[in-house]
């Protein structure tokens, strides 16, 4: 079993959301994200979404310093 996380720093965001979140095993993970997408940043908890939460995780633990965000396109 590997740690997995997702970082909402890495995404632009109206919030400058500054939550990252790891878990052991993606089903965790995957359910905490969307709770959180949800709850914060006013999503609906639809097939969709955890596909696509589930997309953006990545193996190990979240960063102490927050990454640089991708710039959004001119």
């Amino acid at each position: 079993m590997s740690r997995q996380y997702i970082d909402c720093r890495e995404y632009p965001s109206t919030t400058n959301c500054s939550v990252a979140l790891s878990a052991d095993t993606e089903s965790e993970l995957l359910d905490a994200a969307v709770q959180h997408a949800v709850t914060v940043h006013g999503h609906t908890d639809t097939p969709e979404l955890r596909k696509q939460l589930a997309g953006l995780f990545k193996m190990g633990t979240p960063p102490l310093q927050a990454p640089t965000a991708p710039k959004a396109p001119a």
